[in-house]
């Protein structure tokens, strides 16, 4: 992630804490990463703050950087931020949210246990079979709400549940995975519903 990124990044988590309530005695935060995120080797991270008593903001943000064999890549960085409503008390039970997301992208050659994904898979759609025969490059925005369950497990820890629908508007170019240097197209832009967030996560509370 280039230094800008991270800079915005650290400020913006500034800015989070500092909304957090008063006193600083009864200041709740939450620590978390997303399971689903990990599986895929995607470095990913979130910091959640209450600023009332059934409130809280969220923000994550992710980055994964590699490439695989015949160059299969998943490599994008991502923030994320979230407003929440919790039905009964901060960081317990069940809340509805809402968050935007932006990002920049480069996908191709997607592979599951050496398969290519089948012709016409779609999903709100999208043709995620592309993703094996073409490599996208491009930058996403977005939004859209969501509803979720945190459900304590310990002490200090819970486990959270989470799943948001919306759109994402993308600007990208693809690429033949064969010949990656060489623009199929450009400039493409598209506006699709879409899953904008998938959660299962692990949260520290502190």
């Amino acid at each position: 992630m280039r230094r800008s990124h991270i800079s915005i990044l650290v400020l913006a988590v500034t800015a989070l804490l500092s909304l957090a309530e008063k006193p600083a005695a009864a200041q709740v935060v939450g620590i978390k990463t997303n399971l689903l995120y990990d599986a895929t080797a995607t470095i990913n991270a979130g910091i959640e703050v209450g600023i009332a008593p059934r409130w809280t903001i969220d923000l994550s943000g992710n980055l994964n950087l590699w490439t695989w064999d015949n160059n299969m890549k998943w490599k994008h960085w991502m923030v994320q931020p979230e407003l929440r409503f919790w039905l009964c008390q901060r960081f317990g039970g069940h809340f509805f949210a809402l968050h935007a997301l932006a990002g920049q992208f480069n996908f191709g050659n997607i592979r599951f246990f050496g398969h290519a994904i089948p012709q016409r898979i779609k999903f709100l759609e999208t043709d995620y079979s592309k993703l094996s025969t073409l490599r996208h490059e491009g930058w996403a925005f977005g939004g859209g709400l969501g509803y979720g369950y945190a459900l304590p497990i310990g002490k200090h820890w819970n486990l959270e549940f989470e799943l948001g629908l919306g759109a994402i508007y993308s600007i990208s170019n693809s690429f033949e995975c064969d010949i990656c240097n060489r623009p199929k197209d450009v400039n493409i832009r598209n506006l699709r519903p879409a899953v904008t967030k998938a959660e299962i996560g692990i949260v520290y509370l502190f």
